[in-house]
């Protein structure tokens, strides 16, 4: 028994599959509708500290996170581990 290419198209083993992108813009998408709908949620940085606030503004780079009887903090978005929705919606 040999082993051959499929008989077909000989060019279809030289296709190859196109990359996935960059960037699937959800990112972006999740950051808006937390913002929106003024969503508490706690955000695990980096180094092990947690906040809790919701999201008022991002960009590429960071996130401002508003919080009440704190300080609003501006965080890098590479010091950001996860970010989780707290539920309901922000008194």
């Amino acid at each position: 028994m040999s082993f051959r290419a499929p008989q077909g198209n000989p060019n279809a083993a030289k296709r190859s599959r196109t990359p996935p992108p960059e960037d699937t813009f959800e990112e972006a998408a999740f950051l808006k509708a937390l913002g929106e709908k003024q969503k508490p949620v706690t955000l695990k940085l980096m180094d092990g500290q947690t906040v809790h606030g919701w999201v008022e503004y991002y960009d590429k780079n960071m996130v401002r996170l508003t919080r009440e009887g704190a300080p609003n903090l501006f965080i890098f978005k590479h010091e950001i581990m996860y970010i989780a929705e707290d539920g309901g919606k922000r008194k």
